[in-house]
């Protein structure tokens, strides 16, 4: 049941916050342009989805396998980590007010599933799909290298390993952890693809940024949120953190190299007049 709740509560954030950034990144004529190409656009994009799901299918069918994988070779590298780090993330916790774990608690929850699913919608009402294609696989880049890495190694967050770390935001919504849990194993740190995907999504915002200036601002706020969070709530280290954001920068740079060589081009196609395409830009007050 908690489960369920918590779950469905997500799912409304979400939904709240991917309106309210249509109404401020787009107009009615971006909606009825994709409204009358939208069979062409899904079969042009229906390969990267389709890659994609396989993708997501296969995780989850040898989750179990790769977690035994993972415990049968105990490469532990969490006491690497904190000799490198030291007590970084609990300075961060002595030093940031109480006050903020509420909100540093929701970013982490809802922020970061804001960002996955709001990127691909705003991309895909654009008259070109490139940035949406190039989106998706970097999203399959990040979880399957993310997926090595945790199979490989074992390593436990700040809040498990240092009794001087406190998991706030389990503390703050007890549920949080019931999701969480549900999704991921304790032992799923080095990288962080909290970290590496919310990164995806804001360098892709910052290309975007002719098409879409209001989402670059706006993406740059909450991925600042979302990545702070990660070392303030004690759920990731320093290093997962500087890792994630390599691995994000480079699944992009990879992302873009795969879709060139399969579309052929060296770039999104430009979209030309803002205005027919029904993208709203910055107006001067």
């Amino acid at each position: 049941m908690a489960l369920g709740f918590v779950v469905m509560l997500t799912v409304l954030v979400v939904c709240i916050g991917l309106l309210s950034t249509c109404a401020i990144c787009l107009d009615r004529t971006a909606i009825s342009r994709t409204a009358a190409e939208l069979d062409n656009r899904l079969l042009e994009v229906a390969p990267y989805l389709g890659a994609a799901a396989l993708f997501f299918l296969a995780k989850r069918a040898t989750t179990g396998q790769s977690e035994r994988i993972s415990y049968a070779l105990d490469w532990d590298i969490t006491a690497e980590i904190y000799a490198v780090e030291g007590e970084f993330v609990a300075v961060l916790q002595d030093i940031v007010p109480d006050v903020t774990v509420g909100f540093f608690s929701a970013m982490y929850m809802f922020g970061f599933p804001y960002l996955l699913v709001t990127a691909p919608i705003l991309y895909f009402l654009l008259p070109s799909q490139r940035h949406l294609k190039e989106l998706l696989i970097a999203y399959l880049l990040n979880y399957l290298i993310g997926t090595i890495f945790y199979t490989l190694f074992i390593a436990y967050g700040p809040r498990n390993h240092l009794s001087s770390v406190t998991g706030l935001m389990y503390d703050f919504y007890p549920q949080a952890q019931t999701m969480t849990s549900a999704v991921s194993s304790n032992t799923n740190v080095f990288p962080s693809l909290h970290t590496s995907l919310a990164v995806v999504v804001l360098v892709f915002a910052w290309r975007s940024r002719s098409e879409y200036p209001r989402w670059f601002p706006l993406a740059s706020f909450v991925v600042s949120c979302v990545v702070f969070s990660t070392m303030y709530l004690g759920i990731h280290w320093l290093i997962d953190v500087l890792a994630g954001i390599v691995l994000g920068v480079g699944a992009v740079w990879i992302a873009e190299w795969i879709v060139t060589r399969a579309e052929g081009r060296s770039g999104p196609v430009p979209i030309g007049d803002e205005s027919e395409d029904g993208i709203t830009s910055e107006v001067s007050d």
